[in-house]
């Protein structure tokens, strides 16, 4: 480790970034809202009252919130997954477990479940070095330069200038024509 690390700005620096490579605030939304509603379920109120299946459904949709919060903050591949899921057993929730642990713990799973479905990963481009032929040293370019089709008969177009053309003939069949 560098000595820069060990100070209290590198370690959060570091928490920062581990933090903003995953749907962190969707999954603890998620798992915040499952707790929510087990701590409910216990509560001693004489107006709650679980008879058979509905009991154990009552037990089981808000922990499987809370390993679903768990598993999206440690797998964000499986993201959609997870979000959906969640979004399913939030609503769920309303019926088996004292309307989604009294609206609160379903809110937060509902919330945590869209910011977990809208949650994409940020993807890090390296920079490219190229070499400069005067002096011999690496220089790192800040925006990179076009592509080049693999070969010729590639279209060159862009996908936005393809889209964007009136359908009908090509402009080499109308310039032909008149």
């Amino acid at each position: 480790m560098s000595p820069g690390q060990h100070t209290a700005a590198g370690v959060r620096a570091r928490w920062r970034r581990w933090r903003r490579a995953r749907p962190f605030t969707a999954g603890l939304l998620i798992a915040l809202g499952g707790a929510e509603m087990l701590v409910t379920l216990r509560a001693p109120l004489g107006v709650l009252l679980h008879v058979g299946p509905q009991g154990l459904a009552a037990y089981l949709v808000p922990a499987i919130l809370v390993i679903c919060g768990v598993l999206l903050i440690t797998t964000p591949q499986q993201r959609v997954f997870y979000a959906v899921l969640s979004l399913v057993l939030g609503l769920v929730s309303w019926l088996t477990s004292n309307l989604g642990g009294f609206l609160v713990g379903m809110l937060l799973a509902l919330v945590g479940g869209a910011l977990a479905f809208a949650w994409t990963p940020v993807k890090q481009r390296p920079a490219r070095v190229e070499a400069t032929p005067a002096a011999g040293t690496a220089v790192a370019a800040t925006a990179p330069g076009p592509r080049e089709p693999v070969d010729s008969s590639a279209p060159t177009e862009s996908l936005d200038a393809l889209l964007s053309a009136e359908p009908g003939p090509s402009r080499d069949a109308r310039a032909e024509r008149g």
